[in-house]
């Protein structure tokens, strides 16, 4: 069977091949470099197999991209960890994606059956997130938020988009992809929290239930959660811009 890997990183410059990649289903890395043909140098090389090839890539390739954890079984973190980057643990950018149909947190909330019982919400004001993201806020940093949408958009989703104007009032900006443009553009991760671009804070989910998080500094998932980041900023709409094309949600 075909192997499904994505790009770890690259020293590659106009032209040039050094990369590294990762089969996504057996974590198995594999190296793009520069062919070793000379027979003086293979010579050189111990315990050589038939079928066995050998590339040359820049040593900085290594040090910023291989991966440094071969443990791939997550291992959860308390969420108290979660909740000291969210009060006071990062210096600058507090970055969420958000891609589910469904969360259950925010169908235990009282203001999910005002939205069920009246079409609209202004979310759960009085909670002590909104004080802290405007502490955040006022000393400098920022919080910011892309949402992936279905087309029609869930139930949840409704919900979601008729409470942001709070967490928008708070100081946090909010923007919105369709998941069609969204798969398109290669925002291809299940959600995450990027502290300063270099810690993720990884959610895992059984249906629509958060049953963990992990905290990953490894530069490669750090680097792979940046591109994403990147990639759903650019094309994601801002909160009031979107809300005004979604039917009944003006």
């Amino acid at each position: 069977m075909a192997r499904r890997l994505r790009v770890l990183g690259s020293t590659s410059g106009i032209g040039d091949c050094p990369t590294l990649y990762e089969d996504v289903d057996t974590g198995e890395v594999v190296v793009q470099g520069d062919a070793v043909t000379d027979p003086t140098d293979i010579a050189q090389l111990q315990h050589v197999k038939d079928g066995e090839a050998f590339v040359v890539v820049p040593r900085s390739l290594l040090v910023d991209f291989s991966p440094r954890e071969a443990n791939t079984v997550p291992e959860f973190v308390p969420q108290r960890r979660i909740s000291e980057f969210i009060n006071d643990g990062f210096e600058h950018t507090a970055w969420r994606l958000e891609t589910r149909t469904g969360y259950a947190s925010d169908q235990a909330m009282p203001s999910y059956g005002e939205f069920l019982r009246t079409g609209d919400t202004a979310g759960e004001v009085g909670h002590p997130w909104f004080d802290n993201v405007r502490r955040m806020v006022r000393s400098g940093k920022r919080f910011e938020r892309v949402r992936l949408v279905d087309n029609p958009p869930s139930e949840n989703q409704r919900y979601l988009l008729a409470c942001a104007r709070t967490n928008v009032a708070a100081g946090e900006d909010i923007r919105y992809l369709w998941r069609d443009d969204a798969e398109r553009y290669g925002v291809n991760l299940s959600d995450f929290w990027l502290f300063d671009s270099r810690t993720v804070a990884r959610f895992h989910f059984d249906g629509e239930r958060t049953v963990g998080m992990e905290l990953i500094t490894e530069p490669a998932e750090v680097l792979r959660a940046c591109q994403v980041r990147d990639a759903a900023w650019h094309h994601a709409v801002p909160y009031g811009e979107f809300r005004s094309r979604v039917p009944s949600a003006g």
